[in-house]
């Protein structure tokens, strides 16, 4: 007979054993909770009504969800990005001016990797994309073939935890917290770990210098102000771009969903200027328009928002507006264009799918205790706090060696979010618990697309590497940079102000202590007496 405290590990085990099938994961997650659902039905648990939470999260939680909006948006702008010759255009300026130190281009893949992270948000693309255009190039200077693979690897993961990455807005949603804490908290180790990524190279260089070698000055196409001004024009727009999505969402001026619909549209106006078809009257009017930019957000920092205010923004939609066109004009924007939609719907309908079947499982689980069940088992682990996260970042390391991160985000995050709430906060506070709990989730998911053998990175990267490149040299490339990732972990388990520092601090004042003084208004006394009598 199965007892009520049997189900959960039981739909634990039926969930793992559907998915070693190999049935998509999206309908496993359906069929699994829903088959335990009917058989919790006839034991008792709970009755047929029960399930009439699932259409209600459904269409509440999944459907009518504003945050999940921002999803396509956001893998728009990836997916125009990876394909509009960016990164060829920065790769190239980059390792021509770091190229002539040891290390160079390494330090070059490192930073465009991170500047790119900041505006697609893509593994797949940026992994391939940055392999084609450089692995060629490292291997001509004499680049250590292992260096090559890993790096490339890593760089392309970097887009995992930079803003405005997708993977940090899922996490939101899921853990209810705000999208722009969720990016703040992000800041941090995205930083530390390009810093982690340069300091290896750095060692290497200087005690492997074989490995990184230098390139010679003979071989620079471009020196001086000509190969600045190359960097400059891959660096600015893509700063004004990481502004137009970030800067508006920090700034309270956009919610994540209108920021992903500038940062799409964007894309757009980007990949424009970087085609060799761009005509000059499109330049000339987005020259106009950026001038009228800058004075409309002068005019209403500094002044009122009336007339000229109102005149420079209609300059400057209307030149978004002709770059715009101008990119369908040109057959191989419109293409690209039209595969940016294609991208869009296949990602945005997995994870619409994935959303349905784990809201499927995830009612009936709490339907039978689950909740209660893990809760007991996480929180009488030995260590307290240290144990707890040692044990979740351990678990979720082990599982993203089988799980794609969103189905990791969907599945496990709602379970434990109120668990790791109850036990972080002292530790942290409880507004910063879940960012400070999200945030080193997604370091440590970063790693599920470098392990070997099952890094879908690594994939990526062997799929287009040439066939001099042998498969154990990619694999044993990715050991030191999955390495750092963890030793990226650790850091942040140990150091929550890596994520807190720039988050705002939680206020000291208890409201239950607050007096409100309202001074006391002397009025004339009232006069009761019989009113005159008018004739």
């Amino acid at each position: 007979m199965i007892t009520l405290e049997m189900m959960p590990p039981l739909m634990f085990g039926g969930l793992v054993l559907a998915m070693l099938i190999g049935f998509p994961v999206a309908f496993t997650l359906a069929a699994v909770g829903l088959s335990f659902g009917f058989l919790a039905i006839h034991l008792g648990f709970f009755d047929l009504n029960f399930l009439q939470a699932i259409p209600g999260r459904v269409f509440g939680s999944v459907l009518a969800n504003d945050l999940l909006l921002a999803i396509p948006f956001f893998t728009f702008m990836g997916a125009i990005l990876e394909r509009c010759g960016l990164a060829e255009d920065m790769l190239d300026s980059m390792g021509q001016l770091f190229g002539p130190i040891r290390g160079g281009l390494g330090y070059s893949v490192i930073i465009v990797g991170f500047i790119l992270g900041a505006i697609t948000g893509t593994v797949a693309a940026q992994v391939i994309a940055m392999a084609l255009i450089s692995m060629p190039v490292m291997i001509r200077y004499g680049y250590n073939m292992r260096y090559i693979t890993g790096v490339l690897a890593a760089s392309g993961t970097i887009t995992q935890l930079v803003p405005p990455s997708l993977v940090l807005i899922v996490l939101a949603d899921q853990l209810g917290k705000s999208v722009g804490d969720m990016y703040l908290g992000a800041w941090g180790p995205s930083i530390f770990q390009i810093l982690l990524f340069a300091g290896y190279t750095f060692l290497l260089s200087i005690f492997k210098p074989d490995h990184v070698p230098a390139v010679p000055k003979t071989a620079l196409t471009l020196t001086g102000w000509p190969l600045w001004r190359k960097c400059l024009l891959g660096i600015i727009p893509s700063a004004v771009l990481i502004f137009v999505v970030l800067g508006t969402m920090m700034l309270g001026l956009a919610t994540p969903t209108e920021a992903g619909a500038m940062g799409a549209v964007g894309a757009i106006v980007l990949a424009a200027i970087h085609s060799k078809d761009f005509s000059t009257t499109g330049r000339k009017i987005l020259i106009i328009g950026v001038i009228a930019c800058g004075i409309g957000t002068m005019v209403g920092i500094f002044l009122t928002e009336g007339l000229i205010f109102k005149l420079a923004f209609v300059v400057t939609y209307f030149a978004v507006v002709w770059v715009c066109l101008e990119a369908v004009r040109i057959p191989e924007l419109r293409g690209l264009i039209k595969q940016g939609y294609e991208t869009t719907m296949r990602i945005t309908t997995m994870v619409v799918f994935i959303l349905i079947g784990s809201t499927c499982f995830s009612v009936v689980f709490l339907g039978v205790s689950g909740g209660v069940w893990l809760e007991h088992m996480l929180t009488s682990l030995p260590g307290g706090v240290w144990g707890f996260l040692i044990f979740i970042n351990l678990f979720i390391f082990f599982l993203a060696f089988f799980l794609d991160f969103f189905e990791i985000a969907f599945i496990i995050l709602p379970m434990i979010a109120p668990i790791a709430q109850k036990i972080l906060a002292p530790v942290v506070g409880a507004d910063a618990a879940l960012i400070w709990f999200g945030v080193m989730l997604c370091v440590n998911m970063q790693t599920s697309f470098m392990h070997p053998p099952f890094g879908f990175a690594l994939f990526y990267l062997r799929g287009v590497a040439p066939k001099e490149v042998k498969s154990s040299d990619i694999y044993w490339g990715a050991l030191p940079w999955v390495g750092l990732q963890v030793i990226m972990v650790v850091l942040v388990i140990a150091f929550p102000i890596t994520v807190t520092a720039l988050l705002d601090k939680p206020s000291t004042v208890d409201p239950n202590k607050v007096n409100f003084n309202v001074p006391q208004i002397e009025l004339p006394p009232l006069d009761f007496s019989e009113p005159p009598k008018f004739k």
